[in-house]
């Protein structure tokens, strides 16, 4: 946007963001119900860099995907994906990346460790009650299912998002 330096650096930025998520996609390890990617990690990365306007790339990276473009998890695409079981987690993304976003733009290490924390919370939070409403599973076998094999690279991963954050202007 001519004049206006702001809103350029969010375009760019977005366009990075959602960059950043689709590759995060296809690196991939196959897991049962839902696959290990490095998603969570731009997720929660675009929250650290665009702070409140983080809410928009997720959400753009998501009407991408929906609309047919092969940027979800292994270049799967289609309205089908936000149907199948890791649904809840996608848009669990847009929520989480918005509460990272508020988190970092307060000034303390805190909130931003808080931040990465809530985020990756209400990623699991969401995906745990898509599992439970698509696959009618209860809530113990989804919370086996959709958190426990996560945990350990989650904490890798909001580390990482942490540190490279906390490195970036």
């Amino acid at each position: 946007m001519f004049g206006d330096p702001d809103k350029s650096r969010i375009i760019a930025w977005s366009a990075a963001c959602i960059g950043l998520i689709a590759l995060g996609g296809w690196i991939s390890i196959p897991f049962i119900p839902v696959p290990f990617t490095l998603q969570t990690l731009f997720v929660l990365l675009t929250g650290a860099v665009m702070k409140r306007y983080a809410a928009i790339p997720v959400a753009l990276y998501i009407s991408l995907g929906t609309l047919g473009l092969p940027v979800f998890h292994t270049g799967m695409t289609g309205p089908g994906v936000l149907l199948g079981p890791t649904g809840g987690y996608l848009i669990g993304f847009i929520f989480a990346a918005l509460v990272v976003g508020l988190a970092y733009e307060q000034g303390s290490k805190y909130f931003h460790i808080a931040g990465i924390v809530l985020g990756t919370i209400i990623i699991y939070l969401f995906g745990v009650a898509w599992l439970i409403l698509s696959l009618r599973m209860g809530l113990v076998p989804a919370f086996v299912a959709g958190v426990l094999p996560f945990v350990i690279g989650d904490v890798i991963k909001a580390g990482a998002a942490y540190l490279i954050a906390e490195r970036l202007p």
